[in-house]
């Protein structure tokens, strides 16, 4: 995977148009009833990195990032600032934000998650880029340190114990994340007297995996 382990400027994705996106197979039966399938088990995220430009400046920026990308070539993290913590966007991290697996006595390798939850129903959605420094365990109350009883790979997501937790006991986990992108265009098309009229440019982005 071609990857870059470097974050678009964040003060230019606050303000992008963006979210999940999911592919479904909708098969419309003679009888008006359907059969819906879809060939991916996770969501992909996609953005629009122009609606958070605000100036010229902001535009030398971006041109910048995506030449230094190889346009599509390259993939780079984004933070999506409807969705990069553990927990709570309004709320602080906190270690039992999510547990992401149960102890077995052997297993010291865990991948981080988030789930999401409605009406009994539940997604996992694999973490894959937790911004350095952010993660924080527990096993059920205990606090593990990092370094210590734990390390984290930042450019994967799996935390590796030095001791596998206990049968039955929860291993919890807090953090802030990334998602790892690329452009989404061939090209970057920009026109200082349109956007000095209060247009900007279209910059896709699109989630990929990694």
């Amino acid at each position: 995977m071609s990857f870059h382990e470097v974050q678009f400027p964040t003060a230019l994705s606050f303000g992008a148009l963006g979210g999940p996106q999911r592919r479904v197979d909708v098969v419309t039966l003679a009888n008006g009833y359907e059969e819906r399938n879809t060939p991916w088990a996770h969501s992909r995220r996609v953005y629009d990195a122009g609606v958070g430009l605000r100036s010229l400046d902001d535009v030398e920026a971006v041109i910048a990032f995506y030449e230094a990308r190889f346009g599509k070539m390259f993939g780079f993290r984004w933070k999506d600032w409807s969705d990069y913590k553990s927990g709570l966007p309004s709320a602080k991290v906190d270690r039992q934000d999510q547990q992401i697996a149960l102890g077995d006595g052997v297993t010291t390798q865990f991948q981080l998650i988030k789930t999401y939850r409605s009406g009994g129903h539940t997604y996992a959605r694999p973490i894959k880029k937790p911004v350095q420094g952010s993660v924080i365990i527990a096993v059920e109350q205990d606090d593990k340190q990092d370094t210590i009883d734990y390390t984290v790979d930042d450019t994967t997501g799996l935390i590796t114990f030095n001791h596998p937790p206990d049968p039955d006991t929860r291993v919890f986990a807090g953090y802030e994340f990334d998602v790892p992108v690329r452009f989404d265009s061939d090209s970057l098309l920009t026109n200082m007297a349109t956007f000095n009229a209060g247009q900007v440019p279209d910059i896709p982005v699109r989630e990929v995996r990694v």
